[in-house]
């Protein structure tokens, strides 16, 4: 049997927050994901579109930081200059930022800033995603 396709590719990311009501701002009125699902209090489902985050919030017992293997969640963007009105905009916001925009070898262009529990999130606009993208959703 042949291998089977992946479909539309990885577009769910479930993540557990300390503080859900902060996070869920940070995606919500900051980034402007759209709540899908909020089965209860401690859990809400975010899209923009063609992805789904999920939050969860944590419980009472501390989070054993040195088990979470999730470097960072990332967003990709339509072009390039999107990337650098997507940081003055988190920027003028008060989000913490981890770097500034810039260009990498391969021609994509991110920066990484922080959601309010500390999650890494990389805004990126990666040509040969965006192209894909483009021929096959269109």
């Amino acid at each position: 049997m042949p291998r089977p396709s992946l479909g539309y590719g990885m577009r769910h990311v479930a993540l557990y927050v300390r503080d859900l009501a902060a996070c869920e701002a940070f995606y919500v009125d900051l980034l402007g994901m759209k709540i899908e699902w909020r089965p209860d209090e401690t859990n809400v489902y975010l899209s923009s579109g063609g992805d789904n985050l999920a939050l969860h919030q944590a419980g009472e017992l501390p989070r054993d930081e040195a088990a979470q293997r999730l470097d960072h969640i990332g967003f990709f963007l339509r072009n390039a200059e999107e990337v650098d009105d997507w940081f003055r905009w988190l920027q003028e916001n008060g989000v913490r930022m981890r770097t500034k925009p810039r260009t990498h070898r391969d021609g994509a262009r991110s920066f990484y800033c922080y959601d309010p529990d500390g999650t890494l999130v990389q805004m990126i606009h990666h040509p040969p995603v965006c192209a894909w993208e483009e021929r096959s959703f269109r």
